[in-house]
């Protein structure tokens, strides 16, 4: 039942003070300005209330958008280590723009206006603006978080990123280096101060491993004996066996042949044997060196991809090796192989036409 009290303000004004009592359910009471809204107001919290959704409405009266990414990085973070420190920078951003707004105040239209302004920041890397896959990704990273508000903590009623688009990201890239591009690199890394920069590398290309696959690879995932690497620490949680042969099998058996006795890992860090090493720095090096444009580290995993489509490979068999959860994210390389499609339509033709 709800009841509306007029009330006079000391200057004359009216205003009107409006309490909502159902039986069983939670309290409500709000003050207007006018009648209409009161009455409207009513209207609404009354179908809340009896659908259980007014405790959320409340609570995000109570809590602000610093409350929600402070809980989030000390309770949820933790729990995914993964993208912890991601996570953690992504949603400060959203903290530092909105942080004092509260909860219940926090609209699609906030966050598209948000989203806009984080598009025009130069990125401090690259001296340009930032990506529209980046600003997905802190997008994304904050509608986790509300989601978790929603779902867990009932702080909210609802994700208002759900109705805000994300901004449109170009065809998965395919950077693949050619033979001449090849020889470059391979030159500037066999010459590079960084000794173990050229076994990363080949490593990298002849597996399709992900950068911290590769970097962070422990001796007790290679089986020499059978040219097999075990990639366990991956991505998508599921852990992958790839093959090793070829120079890239003779490299790791070389290196083999001088065991140490501080630490499992393959490249360890010259600071911490027992974290990997960063070899971020001396690779840009090489690169600049070998005078490539426009090629990173992740960029290796095209080239083992499109090789091994040119060399005939089946998408699915390419799928496989590098870990990819489903076949779309493969048949970007398709094109690079169109004699299975050759192959399909000449045996179309020899049996409807003989």
């Amino acid at each position: 039942m709800a009841q509306i009290i007029e009330q006079k303000k000391k200057n004359g004004r009216k205003s009107y003070f409006v309490r909502i009592r159902l039986k069983g359910k939670p309290h409500a009471t709000k003050t207007f300005e006018r009648l209409t809204d009161a009455r409207l107001w009513v209207q609404e919290t009354e179908t809340a209330i009896r659908d259980g959704r007014y405790t959320a409405t409340a609570e995000a009266r109570k809590h602000t958008m610093n409350d929600l990414v402070n809980r989030y990085i000390r309770e949820v973070c933790p729990l995914k280590p993964k993208i912890a420190n991601d996570y953690t920078m992504q949603l400060n951003w959203w903290k530092n723009q909105i942080g004092d707004e509260l909860l219940s105040n926090i609209t699609p239209a906030m966050i598209s206006e948000q989203r806009n302004l984080l598009k025009k920041t130069i990125s401090v890397r690259r001296k340009t603006e930032m990506s529209n896959a980046t600003v997905n990704r802190y997008m994304g990273a904050l509608s986790t978080a509300i989601s978790t508000a929603v779902k867990e903590w009932e702080w909210m009623e609802e994700n208002p990123l759900r109705k805000v688009s994300k901004l449109k990201e170009p065809r998965g890239r395919v950077r693949y280096l050619s033979e001449e591009e090849r020889e470059r690199l391979f030159s500037a890394c066999r010459n590079s101060y960084n000794k173990d920069l050229y076994t990363a590398v080949i490593l990298a290309l002849s597996t399709g491993g992900r950068r911290i696959e590769v970097w962070s690879l422990r001796w007790k995932n290679v089986d020499l004996k059978n040219g097999f690497i075990s990639f366990l620490e991956t991505k998508n949680n599921e852990p992958r066996s790839v093959p090793l042969a070829g120079h890239a099998l003779d490299l790791m058996q070389r290196r083999s042949e001088i065991p140490r006795i501080d630490t499992d890992m393959v490249f360890p860090s010259r600071v911490d044997p027992q974290k990997h090493f960063d070899f971020r720095v001396s690779f840009e090096k090489a690169v600049e060196t070998a005078q490539i444009e426009d090629f990173r580290w992740h960029d290796f995993r095209h080239c083992a991809a499109s090789y091994l489509v040119m060399a005939g490979v089946d998408i699915r068999t390419v799928a496989e090796i590098l870990g990819h959860k489903t076949l779309q994210m493969t048949q970007r390389y398709a094109h690079l192989s169109p004699e299975h499609l050759k192959d399909a339509v000449s045996k179309m033709n020899l049996k409807i036409f003989g």
